[in-house]
């Protein structure tokens, strides 16, 4: 089993709202498919929980529906959702280019709302051009929450996992 360090509301979004694709500027899973661990990053994107305008719809109900179900009634602040933790695993079935050439990005060329032609890509949570290149997109599966999170320490890019957490992981699955 490998594991990925995602900020919130994004972890959330993976294991909790649907959240199917995970954008990334390089290919950091080279071949390897199979169960990935979801690690909460340190850092929250608070682009995202701020929800400006820029983002696409998905993305923005993605992080109200997170600040909706993270709010501490008690101390009325949103809870950072396992930040330090892995709170679930998600299943990677394909990396692929946004691009258009060679990638999962086609354009129609029928839309009334963009008579230039529209960027369709795999899913509403796929992201198009990256700031050199394209997005490369993890297509992620079978979400499954942890009845406990496990505390771990994150890192970059996707790493394997020790036995030991592999098996507190398995044991801790919903």
């Amino acid at each position: 089993m490998r594991i990925l360090t995602v900020r919130q509301p994004w972890a959330w979004a993976i294991i909790h709202g649907g959240k199917d694709v995970e954008n990334r500027v390089r290919n950091i899973a080279g071949g390897y498919r199979g169960p990935v661990a979801i690690h909460v990053a340190r850092e929250i994107d608070t682009h995202a929980i701020a929800t400006p305008s820029h983002i696409h719809p998905s993305f923005r109900e993605a992080a109200k529906r997170y600040m909706a179900a993270n709010t501490d009634p008690l101390k009325g602040s949103p809870w950072m959702g396992g930040i330090g933790h892995i709170i679930g695993v998600v299943d990677l079935l394909d990396v692929h280019s946004a691009s258009v050439i060679n990638g999962c990005g086609r354009i129609d060329h029928h839309c009334a709302e963009h008579p230039a032609g529209c960027r369709h890509h795999c899913s509403p949570w796929a992201m198009g051009p990256a700031p050199e290149g394209w997005y490369q997109h993890l297509v992620l599966a079978h979400p499954r929450a942890l009845v406990e999170p496990i505390p771990y320490r994150g890192a970059l890019g996707l790493r394997r996992l020790d036995d030991d957490t592999v098996s507190r992981i398995e044991a801790a699955i919903a």
